[in-house]
């Protein structure tokens, strides 16, 4: 006899495991499926525990230049095992945070590899245990893993993908990143910061590509004057791994073709759906390029079965998730939520120093059609920056000229990941330019670049 729920979930990531709580509040006697540990990637080898590696590096990097604040740091080092511990005590913190959640809100826990077997059925394997569900309702919330370069898998010891690197057995001496998005320039930021000789490897003609252009820009110049090396429009041929390190073969702009010894590469060129022996082939449930199709309320084109998250295809983000989670769960217990969209996620890289951005860059505000105001106020120009020493970036908004309306917001610079969201919100109201002109901003803060960013696109600007 399988056992019953209203609502059953399939991976306990940050979408999974929000859904989980959210259906409970409301009254659905739900399960929720993991084969690994509950939070998922993300918090237990991606957002959490590589935030935790980025601020060690970023107090290593203060201590070392602890005399540009009149203090004196000698013979500064670290301990790499103690700096990899204290990561992996961050997410087994949070991992039992997780847990507690779930008994908390009487959310059953099935631990095991999940397969949907038919429509509200669903079982769970572990180890010679086969155990069987059933509900109306089942949410697939599987996420994603790193892809592999085709021609050179990751091995863990010379090769690493993001979890290989988040508990590396020996620092890096001279490190290869392939790929520049997020993850890639947030590792090359740690382990430059933690004494390693970085190079990054970009196929496309810029670093951070999702990012608007001036960030991007910024953000070579930045990388470069710490000391990383970037390679743009440049290809990687070969990568093979040897007793000493491995050998890059890298193809250059003019197709000229160069050979190169490294200690570690980290391999960052994207993610691959967790999609595979759970059922969907069976059920005809539609894929595109291995991501699910799922509508506004992550209902996928069979009856009963909805999906979340990163198998549901760009951006492949955390917040993403969760949001796509509440959205599902409050659709299925009948509160007529407002459809998900995508057009007002925050996108954050945790570098040193950090981009932070939402909505349409310059570029695509142009290609859309919008006639534009576009303000852009300097760090250098905060009296809250200088005072930090941080006084590297800039703040631009896109106005939609006829409107006012608020198209897109670009940071760059130290915390902008955390002043992004006041964009957001900004967004989320539909805000104008009136109302974010007359909205006071607290002084010394660095949000009044922000303030600052809005009074430039219409020439009101005080402090440039």
């Amino acid at each position: 006899m399988a056992d019953q729920f209203d609502l059953i979930i399939l991976g306990s990531g940050p979408g999974g495991y929000v859904a989980a709580i959210r259906a409970a509040q409301l009254g659905l006697k739900t399960a929720i499926v993991e084969r690994e540990r509950l939070g998922g990637i993300c918090l237990n080898w991606g957002c959490i525990p590589t935030k935790a590696l980025l601020r060690t590096s970023e107090i290593y990097h203060y201590m070392q230049n602890a005399e540009s604040y009149g203090l004196k740091a000698d013979n500064v080092s670290f301990d790499l095992n103690k700096v990899v511990e204290r990561s992996r005590k961050v997410a087994g913190q949070l991992n039992a945070g997780v847990k507690g959640l779930m008994k908390k809100n009487k959310v059953t826990v099935y631990e095991g590899f999940g397969a949907i077997t038919a429509k509200g059925k669903l079982s769970v394997k572990q180890g010679d245990k086969t155990t069987e569900l059933e509900a109306k309702h089942i949410i697939i919330g599987t996420g994603a893993r790193a892809r592999d370069l085709p021609f050179a898998k990751a091995d863990g010891e010379r090769i690493w993908t993001y979890r290989h690197a988040m508990v590396p057995p020996e620092m890096p001496t001279k490190l290869l990143v392939i790929g520049s998005g997020a993850i890639g320039v947030e590792f090359a930021s740690f382990y430059n910061d933690m004494g390693a000789d970085v190079t990054i490897v970009e196929m496309l003609p810029r670093i951070l590509p999702v990012e608007d252009e001036e960030v991007s820009a910024f953000m070579d110049k930045a990388l470069t004057k710490q000391g990383i090396k970037l390679l743009v429009g440049t290809g990687l041929e070969a990568l093979t791994p040897n007793a000493k390190g491995v050998t890059a073969k890298i193809k250059g702009k003019d197709g000229t073709i160069t050979t190169e010894e490294f200690s570690h590469a980290i391999v960052a060129i994207g993610i691959v759906p967790n999609t595979e022996n759970i059922g969907i082939e069976a059920l005809g449930i539609k894929t595109d390029r291995g991501h699910i199709d799922v509508d506004g309320y992550a209902r996928t084109n069979v009856e009963g079965i909805y999906a979340i998250g990163d198998v549901t295809g760009a951006p492949w983000l955390a917040h993403k998730a969760s949001h796509e989670g509440v959205v599902c769960v409050e659709a299925i217990a009948g509160l007529n939520p407002h459809p998900f969209e995508k057009w007002n996620i925050p996108g954050c890289t945790y570098s040193r120093p950090q981009v932070a951005s939402v909505g349409l860059t310059e570029a695509k505000a142009k290609e859309a059609g919008y006639e534009l105001k576009v303000g852009k106020f300097p760090f250098i120009g905060n009296g809250k920056a200088i005072a930090l020493g941080e006084a590297e970036g800039f703040v631009k908004t896109v106005f939609d000229a006829k409107t006012g309306e608020l198209l897109g917001a670009h940071m760059v610079g130290a915390e902008v990941t955390e002043l992004i969201q006041g964009y957001v919100v900004a967004r989320q109201l539909e805000t104008t330019e009136a109302e974010l002109m007359e909205t006071v901003f607290a002084h010394p803060t660095l949000s009044e670049m922000m303030h600052e960013s809005v009074l430039g696109a219409y020439g009101r600007a005080i402090h440039i």
